[in-house]
């Protein structure tokens, strides 16, 4: 096993979602500056989702032509792109236009309408790429994926974004004209100043898509990297027709010859109900980790305090490459343990969901244990569905190269589905409360 390719692989993995991971968690930051406020977060949401017209059509190029895209060539593109438009958004992100009469953020929209896309056509180019490695390399690619969002979230931490100190304010209440006022002593919630600028924070995800791209670079024409290249795993001509097909599996060579395949899908393994089993699973622990979940993170947590919001974020964010570093060791494909730890997962997902709802008031929320018990659940909630989705692309990387590319759809489609449920329910009917962290008074 090569130290420098499981490097590699970690690198590239990183530059698969560091765009919107970073942008999310600066929007404390961004918010108070730009026109929109807090309505960013579901316009940004919306463009997220329009921006999954890169993975369709590689998808339905992948289906209808096989062969025709040239996979090295659209990563070096979305890569690129992404590069450009977040250093872009360095200089840009402030300006704005005058649109129907009122100033709108133009240049970031767009420039995250295009970071989207970047970042959701590498579920669907990135994966495939790694069947080109061994099967353990495609686990410490999870890694890097999951690096992608604990370092901006570390960077953040140490920029200072979103902390929050109580300030006494004094408010004069005249009761009548000729009566003396009444002085009430009330805390205002203020937002400290950030150590360095949101266009500092910018250049280093620019920085970090870059170190991305050297790493793809490396990955196809490093000696010591091609010395990994499972032996077998290359195209070959096709006798019949003109189409470029994928060589059967290694999986599938070390099977007798008079093994039965037990469906059409990849190499056989699974019978056509384990396969919809196995997407099924990866739709819903994809829309609840993507999407569902994090939607509602501030109204979970904020209410035990500020500290206990920034800790769980943190921790949850090192509990996704923790979570890869154990399926590295431990890369069991059971489908019980799978459908075990969803459940598990889901539970608790279940609770973080009802004490959401209960916000600005939910249970022991004037307890120290409350907090503690909040961060658990969302540490234990990110490692059993991380371990989850590791498992399933290591399950489908043993299938083949088309398994990766329908595995990447599946993702996509579960954070679609969890975004079309969640939107409506927290942007438009305003179904959570969020409390005043220095004012809120519970029973």
């Amino acid at each position: 096993m090569s130290l420098l390719t499981h490097l590699l692989a970690c690198l590239f993995g990183m530059g698969s979602w560091v765009s919107i991971n970073g942008l999310w968690v600066e929007l404390p930051l961004i918010v108070p500056q730009i026109p929109e406020g807090w309505y960013l977060p579901s316009y940004l949401s919306v463009l997220i989702q329009m921006a999954n017209i890169g993975p369709l059509f590689v998808t339905l190029m992948h289906r209808f032509r096989p062969g025709a895209l040239n996979e090295a060539a659209v990563i070096y593109l979305i890569i690129g792109v992404g590069t450009v438009a977040t250093f872009l958004m360095g200089f840009f992100w402030k300006e704005t236009v005058v649109v129907g009469g009122g100033s709108r953020s133009v240049a970031l929209l767009v420039l995250t309408f295009f970071l989207a896309t970047v970042d959701c056509t590498s579920s669907v180019t990135f994966l495939p790429f790694m069947m080109r490695l061994k099967t353990q390399y495609l686990t410490t690619y999870y890694i890097g994926e999951g690096v992608s969002g604990l370092l901006p979230a570390l960077v953040a931490l140490i920029q200072g974004v979103g902390v929050v100190h109580c300030i006494n304010s004094t408010q004069s209440l005249n009761h009548t004209v000729n009566s003396s006022s009444s002085v009430t002593l009330d805390l205002r919630a203020e937002y400290q100043p950030a150590n360095f600028s949101a266009e500092v924070f910018f250049f280093f995800l620019s920085a970090m898509m870059l170190v991305c791209l050297l790493a793809f670079l490396m990955l196809n024409y490093h000696p010591s990297v091609a010395r990994e290249h499972p032996n077998g795993r290359v195209k070959e001509k096709s006798q019949r027709n003109s189409e470029w097909v994928e060589e059967k599996p290694m999986i599938d060579s070390l099977r007798p010859e008079n093994t039965k395949r037990r469906s059409g899908f990849g190499a056989g393994s699974y019978s056509w109900a384990q396969v919809v089993y196995i997407f099924v699973v990866l739709a819903w622990v994809n829309a609840l980790t993507n999407v569902v979940l994090p939607s509602v993170q501030s109204y979970s947590c904020l209410p035990y305090g500020n500290n206990a919001y920034h800790l769980s974020a943190t921790m949850a964010a090192v509990a996704n490459p923790l979570a890869c570093l154990i399926a590295m060791f431990f890369p069991i494909r059971s489908l019980l343990l799978m459908g075990a730890l969803t459940v598990t997962g889901s539970g608790v997902g279940v609770y973080i969901i009802a004490m959401a709802v209960l916000s600005p008031c939910p249970l022991l929320v004037n307890e120290t244990s409350g907090g503690v018990i909040m961060v658990l659940a969302w540490i234990l909630f990110i490692l059993t569905l991380s371990y989850v989705k590791v498992i399933i692309g290591v399950i489908l990387r043993d299938e083949g190269h088309s398994a990766l590319v329908w595995c990447g759809a599946g993702v996509q489609l579960g954070s679609l589905l969890g975004a079309v449920t969640m939107i409506p329910v927290v942007n438009v009917y305003n179904f959570f409360t969020s409390g005043d962290p220095c004012n809120t008074k519970c029973p």
